[in-house]
Order: structure tokens, then sequence, then C-alpha cells
């Protein structure tokens, strides 16, 4: 769904906005510049000399349209969808063959928690109630629910510092026009925000896909009263 793919970049400008980009000051954030669309973090993405690197990856993880009833319209929909912000403390570890990747902080290091905690607390802070988080919000209905789950595997007793955030998200249904162009809200999204933003220039590649629709036009209509009797009317 449209929508949701709008919900997710509009969610990655405020977490990352362009004007803290451009000058290299004044994120948000905790992880600051490190706030990734649809990938995880790399291992060029680290900074070398941190003993972690607070990092965000946001995800759209499943979206639906479902009717609001039997005998609702075609358009009268109930949609939501999922995004998912995984936090994590993010630091180099070696495979099997000894090459580098990025990989979460093991758990065992309770300051670090704090810091994960905290950098979780500014992702919900900012796109449920501070003011920075209104362009978020601008293309939601409101946030079902909240969830946070820390990845970790209770059976080795291995745990992590990295935390999935799911936010379950009301949204309006895709809307879609005869013109060229994105649709709805994802066109929207493309005139507010700042030119030169990582989410601008993904919609500018996706406009491309949405050409203009070309109608057959109607030719003749045929009226009939049930008797057999009727006629036709050309229309042009």
């Amino acid at each position: 769904m449209l929508t949701a793919e709008a919900a997710r970049l509009a969610a990655l400008e405020v977490l990352c906005p362009t004007a803290a980009i451009a000058v290299d000051a004044g994120y948000p954030t905790l992880a600051g510049h490190r706030v990734f669309d649809s990938r995880l973090v790399g291992i060029d993405d680290l900074d070398a000399d941190a003993k972690f690197t607070p990092v965000l990856a946001l995800f759209t993880s499943e979206t639906s349209a479902t009717a609001r009833g039997e005998i609702a319209g075609y358009d009268d929909t109930a949609s939501q969808c999922v995004l998912e912000i995984v936090a994590e403390l993010a630091v180099a570890g070696k495979d099997e063959d000894g090459q580098p990747f990025a990989d979460a902080m093991p758990a065992d290091d309770w300051d670090a928690r704090l810091v994960l905690a905290a950098l979780c607390g500014q992702v919900r802070c900012l796109l449920e109630f501070d003011e920075r988080g209104y362009l978020f919000r601008r293309f939601i209905r409101h946030v079902m629910r909240w969830e946070e789950e820390t990845f970790s595997i209770p059976q080795l007793g291995a745990r992590w510092h990295r935390v999935t955030m799911r936010a379950t998200l009301s949204l309006p249904d895709d809307e879609f026009t005869e013109a060229p162009g994105l649709p709805g809200s994802l066109g929207v999204l493309a005139g507010l925000l700042p030119a030169g933003s990582p989410a601008a220039k993904k919609l500018q590649v996706l406009a491309a896909h949405f050409a203009a629709v070309d109608r057959t036009p109607l030719k003749s209509v045929v009226f009939n009263d049930g008797q057999g009797d009727g006629g036709t009317a050309n229309t042009e």
C-alpha cells in the first residue's frame, strides 16, 4: 500500500531531518545520521572509534485494507500497516571466514541497555507526541498499538542490544487518479519534503512509474425498455 510507504518515508524524515544532515548537527536521536530505510546497518556504517554505534532501521512489514462490512462500498475500507523500527547498538563482528560484519552488541553491558532504551524512547516520543513528528502523524489516522521486543534466544540464554519496535498504524486507503505522477498520500508527501531529502529522492524515482491513465472513449449507449424495444444514442 502506498499510504504505508508514505508513512514510513515521513517517519524517516522526522527521525533524520534533512536540515540536520545538511549541517551534520541537531539530530533528534542518539542514532544521529545513521537512520536507514528498508535496510540494516552495514560494517561501513559503524563508528570505528566508539564502543558501539546506535542505529535505526525502518521497514514496512505488513499492510492490509479490509472492507468495513459485507455491504460496504468498494472504497469503504479500514486500512492499516505495521511499521517496524529496529533500534540497536551495533558493533563489528567476524563470520566463520573471518570477514567483518555489523551485528548487535551482546547484552552484557547494562549501561548500554539504558542507552538503547533512551534511543527507543526518543523514537516513540518523536513519532507520537513531539511537535517535530507532525509530518509523520499527518499521514496516519492514529497509532493503534506500539510494541517493543528485545532480540534474544531464551533457550540459549543469549540476548543482544537490539529492539524491534512495531507500530500498528491506522491509515487512509490509497487514492488513485488518472493524472500522471505520484498518487494520493505520496504526492502530498513529495510536496512537503525538503529538497534533497533521502525520502524525496526515492519518491522522484517512484513517480516515473505512474503514467497518465487514458480512458477508452464512450462511443454509444444502448437503451432498452425491457420489451425488446429501445434505441442507440451515439455520443460522437
